[in-house]
């Protein structure tokens, strides 16, 4: 791979029909995540492994746990991985917050997917979280960000920030450019403080 830069074209990763978190979105993740070369990232909700691809090409000395519930996701992972040179990525074919079970303590804990079990996947997460690692949620609903901000303010210890983000992308048409609108999406980032 060439030298990396944050925020990989969507086009260059292989995607099937299995979600990914676009560029833009991915950009900001990161940038919340402060990824350092050393950490330990846990990516709930993997899709194709977009995100931790990027996550594991910035925590070159430390690992990437890319949880994913769909076979075809966890394929789009090790494949995504391969072409990017990312080596420190474990791919897990599970479920959260079961597939959360037996890995380690972690500086940075990425959720983009909840299948319906946010609470129980906040809870394993935050028990998951070292003290001041960061915890980075992608929303696309507005019950999302409620809850998530919710878990976080009642943990009190939790250093909390959030933006919604509306991604509009310019492709020349013809002799002009149109306007393609992606999904808005909120970003909630806390980092965890001492209890």
């Amino acid at each position: 791979m060439k030298t990396y830069f944050p925020g990989i074209a969507d086009v260059d990763f292989s995607r099937g029909d299995v979600p990914m978190t676009k560029q833009e979105v991915r950009i900001l993740a990161l940038a919340k995540a402060k990824i350092t070369e050393t950490d330990t990232v846990i990516d709930i909700g993997a899709g194709t492994g977009s995100l931790s691809v990027e996550a594991g090409l910035q925590a070159k000395k430390g690992r990437v746990f890319a949880i994913e519930r769909e076979i075809a996701g966890i394929e789009l992972i090790r494949s995504n991985a391969e072409k990017f040179g990312a080596d420190n990525i474990v791919p897990i074919l599970g479920t959260a917050p079961d597939a959360l079970a037996d890995l380690p303590q972690a500086d940075v804990i990425f959720i983009g997917g909840s299948g319906g079990r946010l609470p129980a996947i906040l809870a394993q997460a935050d028990a998951l979280l070292k003290t001041g690692g960061r915890l980075v949620v992608m929303a696309i609903t507005v019950e999302t960000l409620y809850h998530v901000l919710e878990f976080m303010r009642a943990k009190l210890d939790y250093e909390v920030e959030a933006c919604g983000v509306q991604i509009t992308r310019i492709h020349p048409v013809g002799a002009s450019h149109m306007l393609q609108g992606l999904n808005p999406i909120y970003i909630i980032a806390g980092t965890k403080g001492d209890r």
